[in-house]
């Protein structure tokens, strides 16, 4: 089984590609505005570090959201394209749904990802990766006080004031892609990005 993994839905570029159940390359870089043009490149980079070509690909795993509007269009731009020339699936996954799974915490955990104006992109999930609570656009204070009865860690990569244990989000991405080894995934045409927010355009229209 050859898969891709992308995720582009914050500053990061979160790739690689596992092979027979082996991460065989892999990049975590921090690109911010320079992400859309340095993902695809780096991606087929990784295609070269693995020696194989896209079209030798099972699977692509996708992150289609939450986080930035502009980084989550990326990612699903680069699987859509791979995976219609190549007429297979991709499966989409929540990134927060990815940081618990990278945690090796065995308490709850919080995935966070600041949407900013004190507000974030936020779940939580039990020591098994079951969610407890669904991914939300949810007041980080609000989202605060439903967990504040659970021993629970928070995972995230921004600068959030919480008085509680943190943990920095460095994906795990050969436990993601095991952890969704067995789905079947979609046709690239349904796959679309999950925003949980409004777009500014959206909010100001009153959509």
């Amino acid at each position: 089984m050859r898969v891709l993994y992308i995720d582009t839905s914050s500053d990061y570029l979160y790739s690689g590609i596992v092979v027979d159940d082996k991460l065989v390359s892999s990049i975590k870089k921090k690109y911010e505005k320079d992400l859309s043009k340095e993902a695809l490149p780096k991606i087929i980079e990784l295609f070269d570090e693995a020696n194989i070509t896209p079209k030798d690909l099972d699977k692509i795993i996708v992150v289609n959201g939450p986080g930035s509007f502009t980084g989550i269009r990326i990612g699903i731009t680069i699987a859509k394209t791979i995976a219609w020339a190549l007429n297979i699936n991709i499966t989409p996954i929540s990134g927060l749904t990815a940081m618990a799974i990278s945690s090796n915490t065995n308490t709850y955990k919080m995935p966070l990802i600041d949407a900013r104006r004190g507000y974030v992109y936020g779940a939580i999930y039990d020591k098994d990766n079951n969610k407890v609570i669904e991914d939300s656009h949810i007041e980080l204070k609000e989202l605060l006080d439903k967990s504040k009865d659970l021993d629970i860690e928070v995972i995230t990569n921004n600068d959030l004031e919480i008085n509680i244990k943190k943990e920095s989000y460095d994906p795990d991405i050969l436990k993601i892609v095991k952890h969704f080894e067995t789905s079947d995934g979609i046709n690239p045409h349904l796959v679309n990005p999950i925003y949980l927010k409004k777009t500014e355009a959206e909010e100001k229209a009153g959509l």
